[in-house]
């Protein structure tokens, strides 16, 4: 199985820009794709960001596009979430997750990490 811990979340100020880590651990992370969901309070998680296992395929959900960039290096095991410009419901707890399979819902991912708090103040 795959352990993932995400990293460098914290609270900000909207326009500021914020760089979350994804440690993965146990298995290399080359074969599996990996994203970025987030999850606000009451809301249902939802998909950020996602790139192949390949690397040659990147996804986001429109409301990020152009501010969000998501990478990966294989050879640290870490994924990757660069923000800027962030903006107050951009608030959530963000979350890496690992999949074998096809897809982007998080119903989709086979592990997931615990999570870490973005917060972007007004």
């Amino acid at each position: 199985q795959v352990q993932l811990v995400e990293s460098g979340g914290g609270l900000v100020s909207a326009g500021d820009s914020l760089r979350l880590s994804c440690a993965a651990s146990g298995r290399t992370i080359s074969t599996y794709d990996m994203g970025w969901f987030r999850q606000a309070p009451g809301k249902e998680r939802e998909f950020v960001a996602g790139v192949s296992r390949g690397g040659r395929t990147i996804t986001y959900r429109n409301s990020v596009k152009g501010r969000f960039t998501i990478c990966r290096d294989n050879a640290k095991n870490t994924v990757y979430l660069q923000m800027i410009s962030l903006k107050p419901e951009d608030t959530a707890v963000y979350y890496c997750a690992a999949e074998s399979g096809i897809g982007w819902s998080p119903s989709s991912m086979d592990y997931w990490g615990k999570g870490t708090l973005v917060t972007v103040s007004s």
